[in-house]
This record gives structure tokens, sequence and C-alpha cells, in this order.
């Protein structure tokens, strides 16, 4: 199960996400996602745990609870939306704006 985990405490290691989570099973990976210009936490992770079971565990025994100061949201991951081509609207051609 692929667990979304946001509302992190910026000081949370990838190594806190697996302690808290695998007092409900067993945890295949921890990932907190940087800001790429930073390298600082964006608040939030994703956990996967191999077992459907223990992950719904997880699921009720952390969500809303408190972690360094901050109340975790955790739900069951969606998968990832296509994104558009660009992120802006200049075109690659002369960079200019297209309307």
């Amino acid at each position: 199960m692929n667990i979304y985990v946001s509302n992190l405490s910026f000081h949370t290691s990838e190594e806190d996400l697996k302690d808290l989570f695998s007092k409900y099973g067993s945890v295949a990976s921890a990932k907190i996602i940087m800001d790429r210009m930073t390298n600082r936490s964006r608040g939030f992770a994703f956990v996967e745990m191999p077992s459907e079971e223990e992950g719904n565990e997880a699921l009720k025994g952390l969500n809303g609870k408190e972690v360094e100061g901050r109340a975790l949201s955790v739900s069951v991951a969606r998968e990832r939306e296509e994104r558009s081509g660009s992120r802006n609207s200049f075109s690659r051609s002369g960079n200019k704006r297209s309307f």
C-alpha cells in the first residue's frame, strides 16, 4: 500500500517516518519529497507498506496524530496525474508569450 503523508515537520527524516510507521507493520520505503531549489523538505512524503492490512492500521493510527508539533494527514496515495507540457505560458521558440 502506498501512503501519502502531509503536514510533516521540516525536521522529520525518512528514518523517523520508517520508525513511526513500523509500529504498525513492515515498511518497504519512506521517501520525503524535497524542493529542488533549496534541497529542503516540502512537508510531505510517501510511505510504502507491503501489507494492505498493516497499511490500513497505520492510516487509522497515524492520521491526525501530532508529531513534532504538527498533526499528520495520512491517506492512501493516489496515482500521479499526467502533467501538461509546460509550466508557464512561454513557447520554446523565441520565448514569446502564447495566448
